[in-house]
């Protein structure tokens, strides 16, 4: 009987360690994890070393039906979930799924903006940790991932840049964002995060 209870409690020993490992393991959010009313909104601000604010706002999100299909709304756009949860196959993503701490890899993006620059970004992405972190919106569990290299522009803008973001599982978005881009600072924040019940 002895060695039977000494099994039992090894057994769920086991059982605890394992899910204690897989917990800070997240996979890509899919099209279940959305619902109507869902809506993320936050606060942004961007500074140079001189001090001038260069932006200053923030930005909403909310996820929305059109024509029965589910769509996050993005500035005066809206894009249909099934392209936000679309796997990356790309061999240089922005999140490497599924997260973990320790994770690295490396980040590459081709842009043009709506004026006509072009531009590309080169970073390496490293998890370095998962636990809780508090921002006006709350306190959630989250990945920091911490971005390091270069963009440049095809208007002669050519920077190293250093970016942390705070990746929070539950609101399948990031809660706050820190780049340095030379002489610019720039911080986004989420300040409030709804979902109906």
């Amino acid at each position: 009987m002895k060695s039977y209870i000494l099994l039992c409690l090894a057994l769920v020993m086991i059982g605890s360690c394992s899910r204690s490992l897989t917990s800070d393991i997240s996979r890509q959010p899919t099209l279940a994890d959305y619902r109507l009313g869902e809506k993320w909104v936050w606060k942004y601000k961007g500074i140079t070393t001189e001090g001038e604010v260069r932006s200053d706002g923030e930005d909403t999100r909310e996820i929305v039906n059109v024509d029965g299909v589910l769509g996050m709304t993005v500035g005066n756009d809206t894009i249909p979930v099934t392209e936000i949860v679309r796997p990356d196959d790309s061999d240089t993503p922005k999140y490497d799924w599924p997260l973990e701490v320790g994770k690295k890899w490396k980040y590459e993006n081709n842009w043009t903006s709506q004026d006509g620059t072009t531009g590309s970004q080169s970073q390496e992405a490293e998890v370095l940790s998962y636990q809780e972190e508090t921002v006006a919106a709350g306190t959630f569990m989250a990945y920091t991932i911490k971005y390091t290299g270069r963009t440049t522009n095809s208007r002669g803008y050519n920077s190293h840049e250093e970016e942390v973001w705070l990746y929070a599982p539950a609101v399948k978005n990031f809660i706050k964002l820190t780049q340095n881009q030379g002489d610019f600072f720039y911080v986004e924040e989420l300040i409030e995060y709804t979902i109906p019940e």
